[in-house]
C-alpha cells in the first residue's frame, strides 16, 4: 500500500491536450500517469514533493484511522452499463510499459496476486472520473474495461466479493488486481496485505437473468403449502364419483377427484385446505364416519 498518486488536477492544467486514460497504484508502488499511446505514449513523473505535498494530503498509504464495519457491505450489483467517457483509452504506457485496454470483458479470467489500496487515495477520483469510496466494492485493473464487474475469489479461503472495476492499476509487479479497502476486508486479507485470488468478469445481462431465476425458485420453494386429505385412491371412475358426492355431504371443505397413473387411480380428495384448524376439523368430520382416517397430501 506504499503507493503515490497523479495530481490529475495539475495534469489537466498543464497537459490538456493529453488525454489521461487513468491513475491508480497497488500497495507498494509509486505515482504514475496513463496516457493515450496514439497521442505519443507520454509518461508521467512523479509530482509530488518530498514534503508530501500535491493532490494527496498523505505521502503513503494507509489503514482509514477509525473504519467503519464493513464486514456487512454488500457485493457490487452487476448491471449493464455503458463504458465510460474517462480509462478507456485503447491503450497507455506507465513507467515504460504499454498496456492495450480489452474491447470486452467478455469471458475474462485470470489468477495472480491481488493487493488494496485504502485512506490516501480515498475522496479522490478514479480513472473514469468517479470519486473512490474505500468503504464500497471497487477495484482497479490494467486491462478490464471500465466499468467492468467481476467475481473475486481469494485462492486461500475461497471467499468471494463481487467488485466493480472502476480504476487503473496496480502496476507493481505480478500484482492483476487493485481492491477497495471494504472488499480486502471481506476477503481477509488486510493484515497480509496481498493475496492469491482468481477474477471472473461477469455478464450484467446473464446475472440478472440468474438471479431472477433463483429468485422465483426461492419464492416458489417458500410459498405457502396446500394440504388435500386423500379419503381414498379407487380404480373405477364410477365408484370415485359416488364416493365425492358422499364425502361433500360429510364436510364444507372443496372435494375433488384426481386422475393419475396408468393404469389410472382416481383419487378422492378434500382441499385444499390451509395448514391449521381447518385441516384438523375436516379429519374429524371423516374419521366420525366409516371411512377412517384420510391420508394428507401437501402441494
Amino acid at each position: 500500500m506504499q503507493a503515490l498518486r497523479i495530481n490529475l488536477y495539475l495534469l489537466c492544467l498543464l497537459l490538456p491536450s493529453i488525454f489521461l486514460a487513468g491513475c491508480s497504484v497497488g500497495k507498494g508502488g509509486g505515482v504514475y500517469g496513463a496516457y493515450n499511446t496514439e497521442r505519443g505514449g507520454y509518461t508521467l513523473q512523479d509530482r509530488i514533493t518530498s514534503s508530501g505535498k500535491g493532490r494527496y494530503t498523505q505521502r503513503t498509504d494507509s489503514l482509514p484511522a477509525n473504519p467503519p464495519d464493513v464486514s456487512r457491505v454488500p457485493d457490487a450489483v452487476p448491471k449493464p452499463e455503458p463504458k465510460s467517457r474517462g480509462g478507456n483509452a485503447s491503450s497507455y504506457v506507465v513507467f515504460g510499459q504499454s498496456y492495450r485496454v480489452l474491447n470486452s470483458s467478455r469471458g475474462f479470467t485470470q489468477t495472480g496476486t491481488a493487493s488494496w489500496y485504502g485512506k490516501k487515495f480515498h475522496g479522490h477520483l478514479t480513472s473514469n472520473g468517479e470519486v473512490y469510496d474505500m468503504y464500497t466494492m471497487s477495484a482497479a485493473h490494467t486491462r478490464l474495461p471500465l466499468p467492468t464487474y467481476v467475481k473475486v475469489t481469494n485462492l486461500d479461503n475461497n471467499r468471494q466479493v463481487i467488485v466493480r472495476v472502476n480504476d487503473r492499476g496496480p502496476f507493481v509487479g505480478n500484482r492483476i488486481i487493485d481492491l477497495s479497502y471494504a472488499a480486502a476486508y471481506r476477503l481477509d486479507m488486510i493484515k497480509t496485505g496481498t493475496a492469491r485470488v482468481r477474477i471472473e468478469a461477469i455478464d450484467p445481462v446473464q446475472w440478472q437473468a440468474q438471479n431472477a431465476r433463483n429468485n422465483r425458485a426461492v419464492a416458489s420453494t417458500n410459498s405457502p403449502t396446500s394440504v388435500f386429505l386423500q379419503v381414498a385412491a379407487l380404480g373405477d371412475a364410477q365408484a370415485a364419483k359416488r364416493l365425492e358426492h358422499r364425502v361433500r355431504q360429510l364436510t364444507q371443505a372443496p372435494v375433488r377427484v384426481l386422475s393419475q397413473g396408468v393404469p389410472t387411480l382416481y383419487r378422492v380428495q378434500v382441499g385444499p385446505l390451509q395448514e391449521g384448524t381447518s385441516v384438523e376439523t375436516a379429519i374429524q368430520q371423516l374419521e366420525a364416519t366409516d371411512l377412517g382416517r384420510p391420508l394428507m397430501v401437501r402441494h
